[in-house]
C-alpha cells in the first residue's frame, strides 16, 4: 500500500559538485532564501578522489537533516545529476543546482509560485540567471564568455523539472561527460516528447569565476559535444535550442589554411605556401583583435588573446574531428517517443547528514 502523495509543490534540489568553494555559498544561500525550502537537498560528490575533505562541512546546520551526499564516480554533471534525482526521494519536482550559482534572496518564494504558476503540460522552469560584471571597466574574454550564460535558455545552473518526466525521458544523456549541452539535449527531448519549457520569476547569480589563460582553448572540448548533439537532434538543433552557432566553420577554414601553408612549404611550393600562410595570418588577426577590441586591452589581456586566438582554431578543428569518430555510430533521436522509466533504479547509497 503506497503511502500518501507529495505535495504538488514540494521539491528536492540536486548539487552535483566537484567540491569547489563555491558549493558553501550556494548551500548557503539556497538555506537563508524566503519562502518553503526543500524537501531534500542531493549532493552528488562527483570529485576523482572522493576520500579528500568531507563535503558536509558544506552544508548549513538548517539544511543537514535534509541533507544526502552521494557518490557520483567521476562520470560528469549528466551522470551526477542522474544520480541525484534518482537519490532525491518521490516529489513532484527536482531543481537542479551548479554548485557556483548563488541562489536570491526571496529564490523560495519566487519558486514556489513558478511551481504553483505550472500547467499540467509544464515540464521545466528555468530561473533568470545574473551574472555580475565589472561596473567600471571593459569586460575581459572570460567574463564575456559566462555573461553569454545569462541569456541561455534551458541551462541546468538553475532548472526545475518534473520528477515524471525525467523518468518518461531517461533522465539525462550520460555520453555528454562534460558541463555542456547535456541540458539543451534533454530540453529538446522534452519537447520532443510534447511537454513545455518555461521560464519562471526566480532569479539566481552566477558570478564569473577565476579561469586560467588557456581557458578558452579548453573550452573547444564542446565541440565535440556539438558533434553529438548534430547525431541526435540534426543540423537544426542550434535553432530549436536557441544556442549560437559560433566560429566553428571560421576556425575549420583558418586551421586548414595554417596545414595547407606547411604542407606547401614541405612541398616545396613557396608561393602557395605564402598565399596559405597570409591567409592563416588574416584569419587569426581577425579573430584575436575581436577578441582584444570589447575588453580591457590590458597587457596581459592581449597577450591571452593573442595566444590563444593561435591555438584556439586548431583545437576545435581537433576536437570536431574527435567528435565525429567517437560519436559516428549514435543514433538519430526518435521524436515523441518517452525513454524507460526510470523507477527500477536504485538510489544511490549515500550519507545522511545529521543536525
Amino acid at each position: 500500500m503506497s503511502g500518501p502523495a507529495a505535495p504538488s509543490g514540494e521539491y528536492a534540489v540536486v548539487v552535483p559538485t566537484l567540491g569547489r568553494p563555491g558549493l558553501g555559498v550556494c548551500l548557503r544561500a539556497l538555506a537563508e532564501a524566503e519562502g518553503p525550502g526543500p524537501a531534500r537537498v542531493v549532493v552528488v560528490d562527483d570529485r576523482p578522489d572522493p576520500a579528500g575533505t568531507p563535503l558536509t562541512a558544506a552544508v548549513p546546520p538548517s539544511l543537514r537533516s535534509r541533507t544526502l551526499v552521494v557518490p557520483g564516480g567521476a562520470r560528469g554533471p549528466a551522470a551526477a545529476r542522474n544520480t541525484g534525482w534518482r537519490a532525491a526521494g518521490d516529489v513532484p519536482w527536482i531543481v537542479f543546482l551548479d554548485d557556483d550559482v548563488v541562489p536570491g534572496p526571496t529564490w523560495a518564494d519566487d519558486l514556489a509560485l513558478d511551481l504553483a504558476g505550472a500547467s499540467v503540460a509544464t515540464a521545466g522552469i528555468a530561473a533568470r540567471i545574473e551574472v555580475p560584471l565589472p561596473p567600471d571597466r571593459r569586460t575581459a574574454d572570460w567574463e564575456r564568455n559566462t555573461a553569454g550564460l545569462a541569456g541561455a535558455r534551458w541551462i541546468t545552473a538553475d532548472m526545475a523539472y518534473r520528477r515524471r518526466v525525467l523518468e518518461a525521458v531517461g533522465g539525462f544523456d550520460e555520453r555528454f561527460r562534460r558541463a555542456f549541452r547535456e541540458d539543451a539535449d534533454l530540453a529538446l527531448r522534452v519537447l520532443d516528447a510534447g511537454w513545455t519549457l518555461s521560464e519562471g520569476r526566480r532569479t539566481t547569480t552566477h558570478p564569473v569565476r577565476p579561469a586560467g589563460r588557456w581557458a578558452s582553448v579548453r573550452l573547444q572540448a564542446g565541440n565535440a559535444d556539438d558533434v553529438l548533439m548534430t547525431r541526435l537532434h540534426g543540423r537544426g538543433w542550434w535553432r530549436r535550442a536557441e544556442a549560437p552557432r559560433g566560429r566553428l566553420p571560421v576556425h575549420l577554414a583558418v586551421t586548414s589554411a595554417g596545414l595547407a601553408a606547411v604542407g606547401c612549404a614541405l612541398s616545396g611550393r613557396p608561393r602557395a605556401a605564402a598565399a596559405c600562410a597570409a591567409g592563416w595570418l588574416a584569419g587569426t588577426a581577425e579573430f584575436a583583435l575581436a577578441r582584444i577590441l570589447p575588453g580591457p586591452r590590458t597587457r596581459d589581456e592581449i597577450v591571452t588573446m593573442v595566444l590563444t586566438s593561435a591555438l584556439v582554431p586548431p583545437a576545435a578543428a581537433w576536437h570536431w574531428l574527435r567528435g565525429q569518430v567517437v560519436h559516428r555510430t549514435a543514433p538519430r533521436h526518435a521524436p515523441h517517443r518517452s525513454g524507460n522509466p526510470a523507477s527500477a533504479h536504485r538510489p544511490a547509497a549515500g550519507e545522511r547528514l545529521r543536525s
